[in-house]
Order: C-alpha cells, then sequence, then structure tokens
C-alpha cells in the first residue's frame, strides 16, 4: 500500500503552500530558538507561532479556508524547529571544550548533522505506532497540542494575533538596532549608579527576548527569577560576609572597588557556576525520576498499540522498520565519521545502544509531556551522553555528537504526539500529518548547524560571552571535562547535584533545572527576564486568562523572534563585511 495521500474531503490538507510555509517558518523559528537557547538555557514550543503565521498568510493573503491546511503547516514548522532545542543544549558543549582542546575543536562536523538527521527520522518512527494508543485511547491530555487546536478553530482570532506578533517583532528590532551597535546601552546598571557593590547586581538588560520569554512563562517562571536573587542576593553577601572570598591583601586590588569587580567574578567561577551546574544535572535527573511512573504507561501503551486497529489512519509498518533501519545505518555512519578509529563492531554496537535509549527515553518523554507538558529532555540526553562516553571508551566527541541525535529524538517524539493530538481535535488525518513530519523535520537540522557555527564565528556564546552563555551546553560540557581529567570541582558539583534532587519534592515540575540555570546565566538576564514574569502576572490577575492567550502570547512571540532573527542577520553581515 502507497504511503502517499490522496485527497481526503473536501478540504486541503497537505499542500504544497502548506509545506513550503511549514518549512520557512520552522527555519526561521529554528534560528529564533537556537539564539534563545544560548541566551537562557531553554526554548518555547513553536507550534503556536507557526499557527499564527500561517493564518496571516494561507488565510490573510492566500484566502485559504482550511484550518487542517494551517495545522500541517504548523506540524511541519513545529518539527522542523524541534531541531533548535536538540543542537543548542548538546552540540555547543564541543565547541566550548575546544577551546583548551584542539582536538576537539576540529571535530567532524558531518558527522554531527548525520547523526542529528539520524536522531530527527527515528524519533518520528519509534513514537508513530503509538498515537492510537496514548491520544484516542489513553487520552493525554497533551496541554500545548489543546491550544494550538483552540487557536486553529478560531481563525478570526488567529488573524488578529498575526498583527500583533508582527508588532512585537517590529518594537524588539528596532530597539535591538542601536543596542547591537552600540549606539544605546545594553544594560542599566541601577545597583552600579546607587553605589552598590558589584556582588548584589541589580542591572537590567536591554532584551525584549527576554521580557517576552518571562511573559510567556509568568508564574511558572518564578523558580527561575528566585534561582538568581538566590545566588546574587543571598550566598553571594553571604560568602562576603562570611569571609569565604580572598580578601583586598590576599589578592593584591588596589582600591575596594575593583576588589569588589573581582569578587563578583570570583564569586561566580568558583561557587556559583559549579553549584548551578550540579543543581540543573539534579534537577534534569529528578525530571527524570518524576517520569519513571510515565515509563510504565508508555511501555503499555506500547503493548496496547499492537492490538488496536484503524492501521490506515497511520504511515504503513514497512515505512516505520524502513525509517528504523535506515536511522540505524546513519547513526552508525556518524558513529565510524566521529571516531574513524573506532572499530565497527564497536560502532554498530554504539549505534544499537543509542537507539535503544533514544526509544526508551523518547517513550518517557511522550508520556510525560502528554501527562503535564513537561519534557524532560535535559536530563534524557545527559543520561544519553554519559552512557555513550562509557561505551565509546571515553571519546568526548563521539559521546556528544551521538548525545545529539538523541536530544533530537526525544524531542521530536514529544512534538509528534502534541501535533497528532492538534490534528486529532480539529479532525485532521493522523497519516498526513505523520508523513509530512516524516518529510520535512530534517530539515531543520542543517538550519540550527549552520546558525550555532553562524554565532560561534560572530559573537561566539558560552564562557567568553555572557550575553550568550549556552548554559546547557556548558554544563554538559563540564560534566564531560569532569569524566575524562577528574579535576573538575567534584564537591560543588555533588552539593549541587545534592540540591537539584532534594528539589524534585516541590510540585513544580522542572524546578531544580530551573534554578541551576538561574545561578548560571549572568544575574542581568535573569532579571530582565523576572521583570516580564512580574509583568506577566500582573496582567493576568487584572485582565484575565483570555486576554494573555490573544494579546500577549503573539506579542512575546514577536519580542523573542525580533531580537533573535535582527540578531543573526546583523551578525551574518558583520562576517560577510568582514568585522
Amino acid at each position: 500500500m502507497s504511503d502517499i495521500p490522496e485527497a481526503e474531503g473536501p478540504y486541503r490538507e497537505l499542500t504544497i503552500a502548506a509545506a513550503v510555509l511549514g518549512v520557512l517558518i520552522g527555519a526561521l523559528m529554528t534560528a529564533a530558538f537556537v539564539y534563545i537557547a544560548l541566551k537562557l538555557g531553554f526554548t518555547m514550543p513553536g507550534s503556536t507561532v507557526a499557527a499564527i503565521i500561517g493564518f496571516a498568510i494561507l488565510r490573510g493573503i492566500m484566502r485559504r479556508e482550511s484550518i487542517v491546511e494551517n495545522n500541517l503547516n504548523q506540524t511541519v514548522a513545529s518539527g522542523v524547529n524541534n531541531a533548535s532545542a536538540g543542537i543548542a543544549f548538546t552540540l555547543p558543549a564541543l565547541f566550548i571544550l575546544g577551546i583548551n582542546d584542539p582536538e576537539l575543536a576540529n571535530f567532524n562536523p558531518v558527522a554531527a548533522l548525520l547523526a542529528a538527521i539520524a536522531g530527527s527520522f527515528l524519533g518520528i518512527v519509534v513514537i508513530i505506532p503509538l498515537r492510537k494508543q496514548m491520544i484516542e485511547f489513553d487520552r493525554l491530555k497533551f496541554p500545548s497540542g489543546i491550544a494550538v487546536a483552540s487557536l486553529l478553530r478560531s481563525p478570526g482570532a488567529g488573524e488578529r494575533q498575526a498583527k500583533l506578533l508582527a508588532g512585537g517583532f517590529g518594537v524588539a528590532a528596532i530597539l535591538h538596532v542601536p543596542a547591537y551597535f552600540g549606539w544605546i546601552p545594553d544594560q542599566l546598571p541601577f545597583g552600579t549608579w546607587l553605589g552598590g557593590p558589584a556582588w548584589f547586581p541589580v542591572t537590567l538588560g536591554i532584551s525584549f527576548a527576554s521580557i517576552g520569554a518571562g511573559l510567556l512563562a509568568g508564574r511558572g517562571g518564578l523558580p527561575f527569577v528566585f534561582g538568581g536573587m538566590l545566588a546574587w542576593w543571598v550566598l553571594s553577601p553571604l560568602a562576603i560576609n562570611l569571609a569565604w572570598v580572598p580578601d583586598m591583601q590576599a589578592t593584591g586590588a588596589p582600591s575596594m572597588a575593583e576588589w569588589n569587580a573581582w569578587a563578583a567574578g570570583w564569586l561566580y567561577s568558583e561557587m556559583l557556576r559549579p553549584v548551578g551546574i550540579g543543581i540543573l544535572i539534579g534537577g534534569a535527573l529528578s525530571g527524570v525520576i518524576a517520569s519513571l511512573p510515565a515509563l510504565k504507561a508508555a511501555v503499555y501503551s506500547l503493548a496496547q498499540a499492537t492490538q488496536t486497529e484503524g492501521a490506515a489512519q497511520e504511515v504503513s509498518a514497512r515505512t516505520l522498520y524502513l525509517g528504523v533501519a535506515g536511522s540505524f545505518l546513519v547513526l552508525f555512519l556518524a558513529a565510524i565519521f566521529a571516531a574513524p578509529d573506532m572499530s565497527l563492531p564497536h560502532a554498530a554496537l554504539t549505534a544499537v545502544v543509542g537507539c535503544l535509549w533514544l526509544a526508551l527515553a523518547g517513550l518517557v518523554v511522550a508520556q510525560a509531556a502528554g501527562m503535564t507538558d513537561i519534557s524532560p529532555i535535559s536530563g534524557m540526553s545527559l543520561i544519553g551522553v554519559t552512557i555513550m562516553f562509557f561505551l565509546t571508551g571515553g571519546e568526548v566527541a563521539t559521546s556528544i555528537i551521538l548525545g545529539v541525535a538523541v536530544s533530537i529524538g526525544i524531542g521530536q517524539c514529544a512534538d509528534m504526539m502534541s501535533d497528532l493530538k492538534s490534528g486529532h481535535l480539529i479532525g485532521a488525518t493522523p497519516r498526513i500529518q505523520q508523513i509530512a513530519q516524516f518529510s520535512f523535520a530534517w530539515l531543520g537540522v542543517p538550519v540550527a548547524i549552520g546558525v550555532l557555527y553562524l554565532i560561534w564565528n560572530g559573537p561566539g556564546f558560552g564562557p567568553g560571552n555572557p550575553d550568550l552563555s549556552a548554559p546547557q551546553g556548558a554544563a554538559l560540557a563540564a560534566v564531560m571535562e569532569g569524566l575524562s581529567s577528574g579535576d573538575a570541582p567534584v564537591d560543588k558539583y555533588v552539593t549541587g547535584t545534592a540540591i537539584g534532587l532534594a528539589m524534585g519534592i516541590f510540585p513544580l515540575s522542572g524546578m531544580g533545572v530551573l534554578v541551576g540555570l538561574a545561578m548560571y546565566l549572568p544575574f542581568y538576564i535573569t532579571l530582565t527576564y523576572g521583570v516580564g514574569c512580574f509583568i506577566s502576572i500582573a496582567l493576568e490577575r487584572r485582565l484575565g486568562t483570555a486576554f494573555m492567550a490573544e494579546t500577549v502570547v503573539p506579542v512575546s512571540a514577536g519580542f523573542i523572534i525580533g531580537e533573535a532573527l535582527v540578531n543573526l542577520t546583523l551578525t551574518l553581515f558583520s562576517l560577510g563585511a568582514g568585522g
């Protein structure tokens, strides 16, 4: 039976317009969200943004009336965009480690490209058999999928939101250009202006992307903000007053102002950063532990899926088998490219274990996303990279490159199910959605890797650029460095990990990860994000949830995409001009 879909019913669904638009929107979101991931340490779902833009173009310009066509647009776009988190959470670790290790700096980009593409395909094919069980029988919520379906059912609201998104984009772009060129300050150091010490910072960044992310998060982003406050407004003064920091005489600082600045740097590098990395790791692991009940449910769903009817609604089993075999082959080639000295049996074993862990982790993540809309991707990726490290005999580059496949694959599992949930609620055809994602999602991989290289060759990221510190990648780099050398600040990592695990007792999912990220990031980014959170809380209290969904969400998305794309465009022009 052919998998090429035929027209079903009077409505357009998978059309050239929907596919091309989805790829273009997905590519733009991928570029923007790689930037955001390097800046904040997390990304945002792209389905809502894609649906809003889809209404503006498909309905507003092309006069198309079919909401299932726009659903295909957002399915393709979100699948393409999925590469942004998978790449930005893992691959930056190799760039950061390569600063001090020329061998790692010369890693094979073809291996990373192949591994990422394999992960994209494998994540889709392993989750497709569970669609009917998870969505129709278990009736998992997938809250993001429900939100997108609600938007798709309100085309008038979608056109209005497209205008708001464009407005937010314009505001962020207009402000970011002068900040990028240094015509206006990119930070407002209120603490310094009031005579406060550098180790007690009160600084806001000029960043609509940070404010927009806070507006979207609202109350859910408060642990991130409080983590930064804990680091700089509690632990930092405590360390100063308890004399944990070398004094002026020991450091040879000529003035109190210079010692204050030195002390702030010392506190960050020697205490807050390693403890924050530990909390991030502990929080990620606690997310995995919290997801263990989802594993049982996922395995049950897999067993039940083999007994359900309606196979005509899904892509054929032959396609799935070919997808798994092809993904394994590409992952096998990636292992060989990454470590040319590795024997063929060893490379095959590594690819097999990578496929198995991706499938297992993907089941857990999809189930967790369906229950709570929280996906413990970073924790599953960290475990996957660690497994690969020991399996490859300590090959850091190979471990991280294969970890890229795991990260993208498990993200694809959650994204595929959320999109299928949206389609289920509006009457879309599952098989067509699956074919669309299978055909186009991998295109986000070269975009994400290309953007990573663009930023690295421009402003850079990691420890040398506090505005783009790549916290997830830096944390992974620290773990790999510790495993390889054994001279990492283990005491601080262990302390932080214990704290992050303990935070798992709180009812808010992902609290440890948010607090760890906040302690790692420069505080001006966290505080600016916090301004957005508090504004969001105030607006929701005064104007209600409907106003937030219909107005604040598209404006905030415009802020994020506007700053990110303008920054990348200016960087590209700067590199082209040799600046």
